[in-house]
């Protein structure tokens, strides 16, 4: 299954007729935060596609629900959720590390509580389908993997704990903006391959 994975800044070809030739062969789009309510609802209309999604910490409140209300277009809120979608298990937490009064931030203790909630779906899914998971989504990135050292770009602890313990095979990630080219954004933790999709990345499972 091909993927096309977006966070945190519009991209102006996606968001054009472009699309439709450059990206004709992706079956499911994942928003990994901070991007526009429209930005998403685009590539859901252009692609006739589903959109799996997780708030930024900088999406406004307003948009609360607002892609929900649409789900019949296929859009889907993946934050505190596992989902089967064409034999392969999705599960996502929203939000960053509580810095300010944002809606969409978490302390670490909070995400561990966020995180723990996925537990006992993830353990069954391994008895009816022989694995956990396939795909995390998160708008933060895990402790120590493409974080930063400031607080609100500080990396998620009970994500690097989700990695060790159920081993996806991805783990997309936005939050923390890509300005080098040298940027490290991919990066293989155990059997997991983390990556920043800051912008875009197209993956294939």
């Amino acid at each position: 299954m091909k993927i096309l994975a977006v966070s945190d800044i519009v991209v102006d070809w996606i968001y054009s007729p472009k699309i439709r030739l450059l990206l004709s062969d992706a079956e499911l789009a994942i928003g990994c935060g901070d991007l526009p309510i429209d930005y998403l609802e685009f590539i859901i209309s252009a692609l006739d596609i589903p959109v799996f999604y997780v708030h930024g910490n900088h999406s406004p409140s307003e948009l609360e629900g607002k892609l929900i209300d649409r789900n019949s277009r296929g859009s889907i809120d993946l934050d505190g959720k596992v989902i089967r979608f064409k034999g392969y298990t999705f599960a996502g937490v929203e939000g960053s590390i509580k810095y300010n009064t944002g809606i969409y931030q978490s302390s670490q203790f909070g995400m561990w509580l966020n995180v723990f909630m996925l537990v006992p779906t993830l353990l069954s899914n391994r008895i009816k389908y022989g694995r956990f998971l396939n795909v995390f989504v998160s708008h933060a990135p895990p402790w120590g993997i493409h974080d930063q050292p400031d607080l609100p770009h500080q990396g998620i602890k009970a994500f690097r704990w989700l990695l060790t313990q159920f081993k996806p095979d991805y783990h997309l990630h936005g939050h923390i903006h890509v300005y080098r080219p040298d940027t490290v954004t991919v990066t293989e933790y155990n059997k997991t391959k983390v990556i920043n999709t800051y912008g875009y990345k197209k993956i294939e499972l």
